[in-house]
């Protein structure tokens, strides 16, 4: 089995994130939408699914009038296949490659490939300057402009949200919690601001371990789990810290295959 979690920028419009949960409805695990990232992130199971929600979405949103705190470079911005039961990363890189083939195809997008070859930052920090789509055209589509298609590990995806913090502290404090295992971004979201993080390597610094981290530089308003989790990841977790870190068993990836 395959997860697909797919970063779609639009997280505003309930009528298109509605329409777009349609389309994958069947292999469709969780939503979490975002108004100031104007982003969400469908954690879908199989192949098949994310080639009907990608459809979708290019056909129904368009960058040209997008605007949002998270950075983005398609409207399909994101899109890890990730090895779950019975499953290999050499599952993933095929699933990866075919789906990548078959946007250039059938819906003009070009793919920037990460995995092996590189990170998803290498690519954001390069795409269209001294880094081109591997698959596709070497311009970007119209409206939907390219996707990063990659083949990863389970991560976690992990929001900190900071009260009476301004935005040059918070990125100094993502700055100085970043490392090997934790990726994070200081945004502005709304009256608050936020240390955006991805846990790659969450058996190692989960989101325990970076919600203390940040709490050294400021005080945590509130922790937001951004789609699921393992529950290995969570097991690690003492149970006490379940609510102030916004986690549950109904927050697995597990929990929700077993019970959709």
């Amino acid at each position: 089995m395959l997860e697909c979690v797919i970063n779609i920028s639009e997280g505003r419009s309930h009528a298109i994130i509605d329409s777009l949960a349609q389309s994958c409805a069947g292999d469709l695990l969780d939503i979490h939408s975002d108004p100031d990232h104007n982003r969400s992130v469908f954690t879908l199971v199989g192949v098949d699914a994310a080639r009907s929600l990608a459809r979708a979405a290019v056909s129904a949103i368009s960058l040209s009038d997008h605007s949002g705190v998270h950075p983005r470079i398609g409207v399909v911005d994101v899109v890890p296949f990730v090895p779950l039961v019975d499953s290999t990363m050499n599952d993933a890189r095929i699933a990866r490659d075919e789906f990548a083939a078959w946007a250039a195809v059938e819906l003009n997008v070009p793919s920037f490939l990460y995995g092996h070859e590189r990170t998803l930052p290498d690519i954001r920090k390069n795409a269209w300057t001294s880094l081109m789509p591997n698959v596709g055209s070497h311009s970007p589509h119209p409206t939907a402009g390219a996707m990063c298609v990659g083949v990863r590990e389970p991560l976690v995806a992990y929001n900190l949200w900071l009260e009476n913090v301004d935005l040059a502290t918070t990125r100094r404090i993502a700055s100085v919690v970043r490392s090997a295992h934790i990726r994070t971004l200081g945004l502005q979201v709304g009256a608050f601001t936020q240390v955006s993080v991805n846990l790659i390597q969450p058996m190692i610094a989960g989101p325990n371990d970076v919600y203390k981290a940040v709490s050294q530089h400021a005080k945590v308003h509130r922790a937001e789990l951004v789609g699921l989790l393992p529950a290995s990841v969570l097991a690690t977790i003492p149970r006490a810290r379940w609510e102030d870190l916004d986690l549950s068993v109904e927050q697995t990836i597990e929990w929700r295959v077993t019970n959709r």
